[in-house]
């Protein structure tokens, strides 16, 4: 009787978490509030568990992870040119966001996941062209 128990409160143990886990939406656009070539919103406050999804509004865009700039053990990853692309975010830190042929252009991204464990060794890396002044004024949104 207490196994059956215990399987049924972790079964709603993982059912409840997963009810409360919340989606982000993020535009790839060419050209936005904040100019040309951005990622709308450029942060997002997202908890272990969430979903980020990158959603393909104009072509030629896509999601990848900037090396340096994602928390320890998370893989690299790179979703494919025109395409949504959801990334579920499960470590806490920082996740740096670049679009790879438009990153010189400053099309960047940053999510922070609880705790910004990460946040010297993400300010730490070098940035292309005007995605070093993108990124310097989002930083300025970490918590």
């Amino acid at each position: 009787m207490l196994r059956k128990t215990l399987t049924l409160v972790a079964a709603l143990t993982l059912i409840t978490g997963a009810a409360f886990a919340e989606t982000h939406e993020v535009k790839m656009l060419n050209k936005g509030e904040a100019g040309s070539m951005v990622f709308e919103p450029d942060y997002i406050a997202a908890a272990p568990g969430d979903t980020v999804v990158f959603v393909s509004v104009d072509k030629g865009h896509n999601a990848e992870g900037i090396k340096g700039m994602l928390p320890e053990g998370v893989p690299a990853f790179k979703s494919k040119m025109s395409k949504d692309f959801s990334l579920v975010v499960e470590a806490e830190g920082l996740y740096g966001i670049k679009c790879t042929p438009h990153y010189g252009m400053g099309m960047v991204a940053l999510i922070q996941v609880g705790e910004a464990t990460n946040l010297e060794a993400a300010k730490a890396v070098k940035q292309k062209g005007k995605s070093k002044k993108r990124f310097e004024d989002i930083f300025a949104k970490v918590k």
